[in-house]
Order: structure tokens, then sequence, then C-alpha cells
């Protein structure tokens, strides 16, 4: 049962920096690929069909932690508080700006809400890098300062963007399209997607390692309670991503509600 909590773990974990880092990326770059109202609603169109269900990934992988490994939960939690909040802090920030940005129609109104987006997407990014800076040093219960730091947040931070590139590459026409595919290369979205997204899965994984997961997991009754439920949960999870993909994979050529 522990090696299955670990293997879901994994999973849940690659799935979310993958998946959920496309729209990271290119929430970070709107400013970029969208110049007017019209192209960043295009931009922001791209990925909103999907934050929600890639959020769904992250919150399974909080879960599980919880779950089947309280005592490095409890460990991460406190050692790595000056990184979590703000992290959450511009995941709401974030969220609430796509929400809220079609709600009303001034200029003013927008561009504070795009501005929203952006702003939490890159705090998000860089916390993530700061994060996992601790997580690759094997410092799990305290966060790391200095170059160090400044490394991790900034490189897992271009990741992030590179990724979200890609994505915005496979996805936007047009104008934002044009500068995608001016820094990727015509013809080489799906490459330059692929690549980061082995990228970003190797990182999550090489982070996961340094953790002392075994010592930590939760007892045997605990673990053939959960786990049963989560092999039978995780199949419905990744058939809603494929059929998510599916309905709303194609490219956008209009903006949307937001």
């Amino acid at each position: 049962m522990e090696t299955a909590a670990l293997a879901l773990l994994g999973f849940f974990a690659v799935g979310y920096f993958v998946l959920g880092g496309a729209d990271i990326g290119t929430g970070m770059l709107a400013p970029y690929l969208g110049r007017g109202d019209a192209e960043r609603r295009l931009v922001i169109a791209s990925f909103a069909p999907f934050f929600l269900g890639n959020e769904v990934w992250l919150i399974a992988t909080a879960g599980l932690l919880v779950g089947c490994f309280p005592a490095l939960e409890g460990e991460l939690l406190s050692g790595q508080f000056p990184a979590l909040v703000p992290l959450l802090t511009g995941w709401v920030v974030r969220d609430a700006g796509l929400w809220l940005r079609g709600r009303a129609h001034g200029r003013w109104w927008r561009a504070g809400c795009d501005g929203a987006v952006v702003c939490g997407s890159w705090a998000v990014a860089l916390c993530w890098g700061w994060l996992l800076s601790a997580l690759f040093a094997g410092t799990p219960g305290r966060v790391v300062t200095g170059p160090l730091a400044v490394t991790g947040a900034l490189g897992v931070a271009a990741l992030f963007a590179v990724h979200g590139l890609g994505f915005a590459a496979l996805r936007l026409t047009g104008a934002p399209y044009a500068r995608a595919s001016r820094l990727i290369g015509r013809g080489r979205a799906w490459q330059s997607f692929a690549l980061t997204s082995v990228l970003l899965a190797g990182a999550a994984l090489f982070a996961g390692a340094g953790l002392p997961l075994a010592g930590s997991a939760a007892g045997g009754a605990t673990l053939a309670l959960l786990v049963p439920v989560l092999l039978v949960v995780t199949p419905l999870l990744v058939a809603a991503q494929v059929w998510l993909w599916r309905s709303f994979g194609g490219r956008v050529t209009r903006p949307a509600y937001f």
C-alpha cells in the first residue's frame, strides 16, 4: 500500500506541474502575447477551460500528502510556510482575476483583472521555484535563502514560462500565435511543449526523491482505507481530463466569456 501511495503521489504531482504549468506559464506571458484587450481575451481563452481542472491535480496531491504522509505534510507546512503563503496568495489573486474579468466592462476593471492574472501567475511560478529549491537541497523543513533560492525561483519560473509559450503556440491564432511562434520557432510547438513537460515532470520527481516519504507514511490501516479509494478515483480524474482536452483542445479563434 505504501508503494502505491508513493506512485500516486508522484503521478498527481507530475500531472499538476505538466498541466497546471501550461496555464501558469501562459498567464505569465499574457502581456507579451496579447497587446490589446481583444488579444488578451484570446490569450486567456486559450487556457481558461483548463485551469480549474488542472488545479484538481494539485488538490489531489495535497490531499494524498495529508492523508497518507501526515508527518511529512506537517514538516513541509511549517518549514515552507514563508514560500507557501505567497504561493497561495498568488493562486487566489490569479483565479480571482480570471473569474472577475468578465463581470464588468470598464477598461480599468479589465486592466486590473489582467494584472491580477499576470502577477498571480508570476507569484505562483516563483514560489514553486523557491519551494522546490529547498526540496532539491534536501531541506524540506526550512526554506533556502541566498543565491540558491534566487537561482531556483528564477530557473523554475523560466521553465514555466517556456512551457506556457509552447502551449500558447499550440492553442492560439492570429497575432498572439505569431508572437509565441517567433520565440520557439514555427512548427516546433509540440517539440517545445513535450520537452518542457519532461523537464517539469523530472523536476517534480527529483524533488520528491529527496523527501523522507517512507519514514513518514501513515499507518497500515489508514493506507488500506485511502489507497483503494484513490485507485478508483484516479482513472475518473484522468478520464475527465481527457474529455476536457478533447472538447476544448482546438485552436482558439475568438475571445470567450473571460
